[in-house]
């Protein structure tokens, strides 16, 4: 496998050597034509389903116009999957055949998608597997307990621990007057970081806007032309190294740098039209995600976050004396926390545990307030199994990208210029 990436690595901005000619003169980019066609019209039948899309814009004009039903989307799915097995990629490049792995997968996560706008229900493991790619683990929430424990001795304090861990953090919340300069200053040494390194389109760009009401915390729009729109979500107070998280994790090296790299990739370079658009419900989630949350790390190892976040976020924030090193100890531990979440959504996801029980759950293993935690739990009735790819995510992409060698950067690189997929990272 790892002869296969060094191959997409030497391919990347070259173009890539086709297959023979299909005696029936079908073709991956006849077929990736139709996938685009398909992916917007579900995206017709499920609002949000489509993340981005900056191809033509008569073909989302065709797809709004006229859309299939759902079943008939499904027998459009299992038509694109039929012919790309027809297709053989003997003697093509790498990237060619990657490519048409890449396009198998996707399709069959559209159809496991449209089954579920159609009625079908699976468990949160299945439907991860489905629409990701990846099975996650589902341990019972009494393997938690021994990190509570080592954070019940960190923090200090009678009461909950989620409260004693809610007030220690009330040190670094941004005061709303100062948000905006904090969060300036944070995207913008997230961006330098990031293009001492990665080579990023002239033109890229971004716009920043805080918003309220929304079940998540961040998101970024990806609109094309190397442009996003970032939006900061201000239900929730913002703490210091949040800012840092957000800056990243939609930004650079996150989100909003993915989507640029793959659009001059594969889109302008190579005329690949199937990156023109971006299925939330797809592997490209379990690779956006994962690689949006690597990124606070590799952007900021070691000591540097707390540094820069005593150095700079506080005092643009006008917070003194907060305990950077005791919060920074407390976040290792607290990440190790991260996937009792997906043993919290399969009980609630399957009617096993009631709202609130579920929202006490997410308040004791997440630390977080009951505010927080209600807020968690309406991103995960939203967005279900998806919450899979920020933490499974994020350890399955540092784990591919630090075997590639000591450069991390280069492998992140080679990883957001890439057609790789989840399965291909375990």
């Amino acid at each position: 496998m790892s002869r296969l990436f060094l191959a997409l690595l030497l391919l990347v901005g070259a173009c890539a050597t086709g297959p023979a000619p299909d005696p029936s003169g079908d073709s991956l980019d006849a077929v990736a034509r139709d996938y685009v066609a398909l992916i917007l019209e579900i995206g017709e039948r499920e609002p949000g389903y489509v993340d981005a899309y900056y191809g033509p814009p008569e073909w989302a004009e065709a797809a709004k116009a006229n859309p299939r039903e759902v079943p008939a989307l499904i027998q459009g799915a299992a038509s694109l999957t039929e012919r790309l097995n027809a297709l053989s990629t003997r003697g093509a490049d790498p990237a060619v055949r990657q490519r048409k792995a890449y396009l198998l997968a996707h399709v069959s996560a559209a159809s496991a998608r449209l089954r579920m706008i159609g009625g079908e229900r699976m468990s949160f493991a299945e439907e991860a597997y489905a629409l990701f790619g990846v099975r996650p683990e589902l341990k019972p929430l009494s393997a938690y307990d021994p990190i509570l424990a080592q954070i019940d001795a960190l923090v200090p304090g009678d009461g909950a621990l989620s409260a004693r861990v809610d007030a220690f953090r009330i040190g670094f919340v941004i005061p709303t007057d100062r948000l905006q300069a904090v969060m300036d200053a944070a995207i913008a040494e997230c961006r330098a970081r990031t293009v001492r390194h990665i080579a990023l389109p002239a033109n890229e760009r971004f716009t920043l806007a805080f918003v309220t009401d929304k079940p998540w915390s961040g998101y970024n729009y990806y609109q094309g032309d190397a442009s996003s729109r970032i939006e900061i979500n201000t239900d929730q107070p913002i703490f210091t190294d949040r800012a840092v998280d957000l800056g990243c994790h939609e930004g650079y090296p996150g989100h909003h740098v993915y989507n640029a790299l793959l659009e001059r990739t594969f889109v302008r370079e190579r005329g690949w039209v199937e990156m023109s658009v971006y299925p939330l419900y797809s592997p490209m989630s379990f690779v956006a995600e994962g690689s949006a949350n690597y990124g606070i790390d590799l952007a900021f190892p070691g000591e540097e976050l707390a540094r820069f976040e005593r150095e700079v976020l506080l005092p643009l924030a006008g917070l003194t004396g907060a305990p950077v090193q005791a919060k920074d100890e407390l976040n290792v531990l607290v990440r190790q926390l991260a996937r009792a979440e997906y043993t919290i959504a399969d009980d609630f996801l399957s009617g096993r545990v009631g709202r609130e029980e579920s929202i006490a759950r997410l308040s004791k293993y997440m630390l977080t307030s009951p505010e927080r935690a209600a807020q968690r739990l309406r991103f995960i009735e939203t967005y279900r199994s998806y919450i899979i790819n920020y933490g499974l995510g994020r350890d399955t992409v540092q784990n591919w990208v630090e075997a590639q060698g000591p450069d991390h950067w280069q492998g992140m690189e080679t990883l957001l210029s890439s057609q790789i997929l989840p399965v291909d990272l375990l």
